[in-house]
């Protein structure tokens, strides 16, 4: 491809995944300038901070034309929802300006679990059996959750910070905690609360870059949610991945693609449906079937620490490719190898727990990449912590065993008060 004059983009987000899709990008030869908005103390380093909001529609799209920005990469799922996709392309001044992230209806997707059941039901996807109820239908959805065996599965519709679903025992617990949703335990989010059968099985994550009509699937990956070791305690925004992950064969990886991928950018055309973006399949192997368990419409956290430094290819060129419709032409390039990370996070974590704690050893990391989740600089310019989740440290290796030794080696060199990982990452591999 030819490369466009000033290429400069601008990547929304503050975690470790924008710092993961910054990075990459700027290894491009084709681009010149990556802004990363707000960013964080690790994009800092390499790219250009923006102080502006991932919701501060207005401030972005200021910023992006006094910066001759032509391609936006959308992190986080909030602002796709609240459509900031449709801010930029229905305004004439900025509707040149490329958006990776798809429009408000198609990020429904993920903003609304009802929607995407539905959306599943209506196209043949496999995925859990399940009703949705509203406050109103407490006697209803108390009667569907008899016609299910144990554990019980309850989904706030709308976005909850992944805190949103909960997984119950007993029946008794399961209508206890409805009432709660019902009466706002998450707010708006869980006004309409989605029952699900519970699905047993290995669960992993599939992605692939769309533009509603072309798809490209990237690398998959394996994520650890929960605070503690094997898989114990409270979810978590996520701990640790993997890439590739070990069960997902190509003859599994065929199944996902006839029986998911295409079914679903079929199913966006056919229901008119406009996306373009990433298509974030979070999956199920049930007796060696993949079935949906949720859709999202970005690259998760942490997987995009294991996605993206897999990907050898010029990463501006695919979202380039996928913006500009020449989707299919593109030849995605992996690594052989694997790669892992681990998510460092602040003692109390995903609870209450302290900011502003000063970073150490950072220098002496070696064999790693320290993507940088939750952090910034104090008034001295010491990189401090700023989040539940701090760094993820991300390493390759013949094989996800070797590749995690070097993630824990660096790990335990880095240093802040309270620090805390898991040392199990890959434990069901």
């Amino acid at each position: 491809m030819i490369k466009p004059i000033d290429m400069n983009v601008l990547v929304i987000g503050a975690g470790g995944r924008e710092h993961a899709i910054s990075w990459k990008l700027m290894q491009s030869p084709k681009v010149d300038r990556v802004f990363v908005a707000p960013g964080n103390a690790g994009t800092a380093q390499i790219c250009e901070n923006v102080a502006l909001a991932v919701d501060d529609f207005v401030g972005l799209k200021r910023f992006a034309l006094e910066s001759a920005v032509k391609l936006i990469v959308v992190g986080p799922e909030d602002p796709l929802v609240k459509g900031i996709h449709d801010a930029f392309a229905d305004d004439a001044s900025t509707a040149h300006i490329h958006i990776i992230g798809p429009r408000a209806e198609g990020a429904k997707l993920e903003g609304s679990k009802d929607y995407a059941k539905r959306f599943m039901m209506r196209h043949g996807i496999p995925t859990a059996r399940y009703e949705s109820f509203t406050a109103g239908e407490f006697d209803k959805a108390s009667a569907f959750l008899e016609t299910l065996q144990p554990p019980y599965v309850l989904k706030a519709d709308g976005l909850a910070a992944g805190k949103g679903v909960l997984i119950l025992d007993r029946i008794d617990s399961a209508r206890e905690e409805l009432k709660q949703m019902f009466a706002g335990k998450f707010g708006e989010a869980s006004n309409t609360v989605v029952i699900e059968e519970f699905l047993s099985g290995i669960e992993l994550s599939v992605f692939a870059l769309t533009n509603g009509k072309e798809y490209c699937i990237l690398p998959e990956a394996k994520d650890y949610k929960r605070i503690g070791e094997k898989d114990t305690g409270p979810n978590t925004g996520g701990m640790g991945a993997v890439s590739p992950v070990s069960f997902a064969d190509a003859e599994f990886m065929k199944k996902v693609e006839e029986r998911i991928v295409i079914p679903t950018v079929k199913g966006l055309a056919e229901d008119e449906i406009p996306f373009q973006g990433f298509l974030f399949f979070g999956l199920i192997r049930v007796d060696g079937e993949p079935m949906v368990i949720e859709y999202n419409v970005r690259m998760g956290d942490p997987e995009t620490e294991v996605v993206i430094p897999r990907i050898k290819s010029d990463l501006f060129e695919l979202f380039w490719d996928t913006a500009t419709g020449n989707l299919a032409s593109h030849n995605l390039i992996v690594d052989e190898r694997a790669a892992t990370t681990v998510v460092m996070v602040s003692e109390g974590y995903p609870g209450n727990y302290e900011k502003g704690l000063p970073i150490t050893e950072l220098d002496r990391v070696n064999g790693s990449y320290v993507f940088h989740a939750g952090t910034t600089h104090n008034t001295k310019n010491e990189v401090v912590t700023n989040g539940g989740r701090v760094l993820a440290v991300t390493s390759y290796g013949s094989n996800f065993r070797k590749a995690l030794l070097n993630s824990y080696l660096n790990a335990e060199t880095i240093e802040f008060k309270g620090k805390y990982f898991r040392r199990d990452i890959g434990f069901d591999l």
